[in-house]
């Protein structure tokens, strides 16, 4: 069952298939979880917000009408159980946020690019190329949540501008000014860090 595409499990998972249910929960959970994580800013919030959206999945399975990929409709989910537990509470920034790019399963992965290649070469680049990261990170952390979360799906989880805006429920060009916004935002916020 594990070779069967994500599509296929639901369908499983519609007619009451657990095992099918418990697999993309296997499959998922992860990516669920850096996106959750970064929305929220706290491992213990993420958790919880990654259970709650698989109890709204579960509930929803039947309403899922196949316009999106599961992934997608999946991100939908986590982000809007994530965006919900930050309106629960009042804004704040926590250091969860910027851990350590390898204690995240991937994070900064949009930033492994030519900006710190000439770091990465040695032992002391690697451990400058680190600190950049986790600065940047901490920088996306402070963000507003509406300029945060397009950036966290679009440049640290790879979606397309349309999974993205799919995600959002927004117009790929209303994606994109969002999307500009928050990247002006985060250079100020590098700016102020330096």
């Amino acid at each position: 069952m594990t070779s069967l595409s994500d599509e296929a499990l639901l369908a499983k998972a519609v007619k009451g298939d657990q095992g099918a249910f418990d697999l993309l929960v296997r499959r998922h959970t992860p990516k669920m979880y850096r996106v959750a994580l970064r929305i929220t800013g706290s491992a213990a919030e993420a958790e919880d917000v990654v259970q709650d959206a698989w109890i709204s999945a579960w509930r929803a399975l039947s309403g899922f009408r196949g316009d999106a990929a599961v992934s997608t409709w999946l991100y939908r989910v986590v982000t809007n159980a994530a965006l919900g537990q930050v309106r629960r509470r009042r804004p704040t920034v926590s250091l969860d946020a910027a851990m350590a790019p390898g204690e995240q399963g991937g994070s900064g992965a949009a930033f492994e690019g030519a900006a710190f290649a000439d770091t990465a070469a040695n032992p002391e680049g690697k451990v400058v190329r680190a600190e950049q990261v986790e600065a940047v990170l901490r920088a996306i952390a402070t963000l507003d949540v509406s300029q945060r979360v397009p950036l966290v799906l679009r440049e640290l989880e790879g979606l397309s501008y349309e999974e993205v805006a799919d995600v959002l429920e927004v117009s790929v060009p209303a994606l994109r000014s969002r999307l500009h916004r928050a990247r002006v935002a985060l250079l100020a916020k590098l700016r102020e860090i330096r």
